[in-house]
């Protein structure tokens, strides 16, 4: 990266951000984003952000590296702006990724305010060590989160009208269709898609769960050899049967919302949407806070109570982000979901005309292709695709020039 800055004091921070190697990743797609050759390791996401479990590095001037969370304390008014910190307090309140799926990742949850804090004091109070694998809440914070395609991306979110849900089960065999079958006829609202989800989380600790679900897979695959009305919705079973074996979670996906989002769409999942990522590249943005509950399709801890805790149950189509273009020409769109930790612009940049950022708080750039260079009153930072950098409040107005295809974080 290169750049001249101007005046006494940084406001543009350079970052080297962490990759997280999760048995879902892609081996390639977040290695090509940064120039690297592939390591063999599936690298699921990068992480930019202060989230004290993986802070990015910020180069300082004196040529020291520094993690991104304690150069926020040090300067929080300079760094994040009053509002902000009188907000949020002395951090950073969102957390931005680039995910890289080739596999399903785990069916999931993230917990509301409150029960973010509950469970945290509670796992504390009982002495579950931060890293344990059986501990379900890592902090405090709750975790609505939007993803924004790159690639075609594929997902689960959110449930389906129960209608469609029994309309997807007719014809297929074995005991948990007969069970979320008998949910839905005594019940279609939200109280009986809780009631079948359960009975099918519930079938993990059955001994005779793997022989459950073969049973209705091979109906499934019966039907997509016959010519299934459900193509899509029969694959994805398919695929995590495969992915999973003997795991509820594939024919748990039947009662799930199937999206696919082309480039440059977006999915907003608010707290208590259980939902899964498939496949695909994206740009990730959420609450700063590493809060899973899972459900299945994982080899890790399913924590059952505090899931059906946190989950809506709530039949509805998943969230579109409300959206804005600017630009002469729409080149940048900004996704604004109802949330106040969070906003993201994507930005197409074109040598003729510069793509104006938030204007102040704190905001990370990253290009993901071409050459755009970051320009504020008192820097111009160029940045090729996979460079990124943490704009502070003090660096005032922002905007990219140049050629090439970039996304900022910032607040609303």
């Amino acid at each position: 990266m290169t750049g001249t800055h101007v005046g006494i004091a940084q406001t543009v921070y350079p970052l080297e951000n962490t990759i997280q190697h999760y048995d879902w990743g892609s081996p390639t797609r977040i290695h090509e984003l940064l120039g690297q050759a592939p390591d063999g390791l599936p690298a699921a996401e990068l992480w930019l952000g202060a989230h004290p479990n993986a802070p990015s590095v910020a180069q300082v001037p004196d040529g020291s590296r520094a993690a991104l969370d304690a150069l926020l304390r040090s300067d929080p008014q300079g760094m994040l702006g009053k509002r902000v910190s009188d907000e949020f307090g002395p951090r950073l309140p969102y957390l931005l990724k680039v995910l890289a799926a080739d596999r399903a990742l785990s069916l999931q949850v993230h917990p509301k305010p409150h029960l973010a804090r509950a469970g945290f004091n509670r796992e504390n109070r009982l002495g579950i060590p931060q890293d344990a694998p059986h501990r379900s809440f890592h902090d405090d914070q709750h975790k609505p989160e939007m993803l924004v395609a790159i690639s075609q991306f594929e997902a689960l979110a959110g449930f389906r009208n129960p209608r469609n849900i029994v309309s997807l089960l007719a014809g297929l065999q074995g005991p948990l269709v007969e069970a979320v079958r008998e949910e839905l006829a005594l019940d279609r609202s939200a109280r009986g898609i809780r009631a079948a989800f359960q009975r099918l989380i519930a079938a993990r600790s059955d001994a005779t769960c793997p022989e459950q679900v073969a049973a209705t897979v091979d109906s499934v695959r019966a039907r997509a050899a016959a010519g299934s009305p459900y193509e899509r919705a029969d694959a994805t079973v398919l695929r995590l049967a495969t992915e999973h074996p003997g795991d509820p979670g594939a024919i748990a996906s039947l009662l799930l919302n199937r999206v696919t989002l082309d480039p440059g769409e977006a999915v907003y999942l608010p707290a208590g949407e259980i939902h899964a990522y498939l496949s695909g590249l994206g740009v990730e943005i959420m609450a700063s806070s590493d809060n899973v509950l899972r459900a299945g399709l994982t080899s890790k801890h399913v924590d059952e109570k505090a899931l059906f805790e946190a989950a809506s149950f709530e039949p509805r189509p998943p969230a579109v982000p409300h959206q804005e273009l600017t630009g002469s020409r729409g080149q940048a769109v900004t996704f604004r979901p109802p949330v106040r930790e969070f906003a993201l612009t994507l930005a197409d940049v074109d040598d003729v005309e510069p793509v104006a950022l938030a204007a102040a708080g704190p905001r990370t750039v990253i290009c993901l292709d071409g050459t755009v260079e970051l320009v504020t009153s008192g820097s111009r930072a160029k940045l090729a695709h996979g460079q990124s950098v943490f704009v502070a409040h003090d660096a005032g107005a922002a905007s990219l020039e140049g050629s090439g295809l970039a996304v900022c974080a910032w607040i609303p």
